[in-house]
């Protein structure tokens, strides 16, 4: 047979080229009859021929395929098959396990979750606040749930956009010039209570501290510390250290 039929016979196989097909001639696969007779393990000997390929050149030579794997333990599966259970012996069985899960301690598990958690927490220190002002903190925490996140002009028509608050200008504008419809602009009147402003949400005054010594001029009562960010790992200590000392609470611990 001439190489060339031998070669347009190959290429018809799935995943087969021009050059798998004469790597495939040149070791000793000359002939439809030698292609017929051939097995699996002849064609994976093949440079370039992987297993899925060889498969696939059994499959259209021979037209036998690999036994799946499933199907030979087909039959060890149906032998490790447990007998069925008839109906009333389930029932008996029914209340044991009940019982068992009746004797169950829930409560100690819980006991010991409880105390495993309790172990290192400590309360968070709290301000000395007179009844005025746990009012407006109060009200400021309602009046933040109804205010709307404030958005730049078109934020939502191109992706360069950051969705940060920019004051709408242009003469055009629609925003500047309060159509409905259009997002809200930041307002006098979306501003919490006067006497709260400026406050941590705990209701404590920010200090910035540099260092452990700025610790003195705070308030333990009334005002917290808040590291600042340039402040290093070993003064960061040494500030802790002062502030347990002191009774100094730190915003960001």
């Amino acid at each position: 047979m001439a190489k060339k039929d031998v070669i347009d016979s190959l290429t018809k196989v799935k995943g087969i080229g021009q050059a798998k097909a004469e790597q495939i001639y040149k070791n000793g696969f000359d002939s439809l009859e030698k292609l017929k007779k051939s097995s699996l393990e002849d064609f994976v000997k093949i440079e370039g021929i992987t297993e899925s390929l060889a498969k696939e050149l059994v499959k259209t030579y021979t037209g036998k395929t690999e036994p799946k794997k499933a199907e030979k333990q087909k039959p060890e599966a149906e032998e490790k098959k447990e007998p069925k259970i008839k109906p009333e012996a389930k029932k008996e069985k029914a209340p044991e396990k009940k019982k068992e899960i009746k004797t169950k301690k829930p409560a100690e598990d819980e006991k010991e979750t409880v105390e495993e958690e309790g172990k290192g927490y400590k309360v968070k220190k709290k301000p000395k606040l007179d009844a005025e002002i746990k009012k407006r903190l109060s009200l400021r925490k309602d009046i933040k749930k109804r205010t709307p996140n404030f958005l730049r002009e078109e934020w939502f028509r191109y992706k360069r956009i950051p969705h940060n608050w920019r004051r709408p200008d242009g003469i055009t504008s629609k925003m500047r010039i309060n159509l409905k419809y259009r997002p809200s602009k930041v307002r006098v009147g979306f501003r919490g209570p006067k006497g709260v402003r400026g406050l941590h949400s705990s209701g404590f005054e920010e200090i910035i501290v540099f260092n452990a010594n700025d610790l003195e001029k705070i308030d333990p009562d009334t005002q917290a510390a808040r590291i600042g960010s340039s402040v290093g790992t070993k003064k960061r200590m040494d500030i802790e250290k002062k502030a347990e000392e002191l009774n100094i609470r730190i915003l960001n611990l």
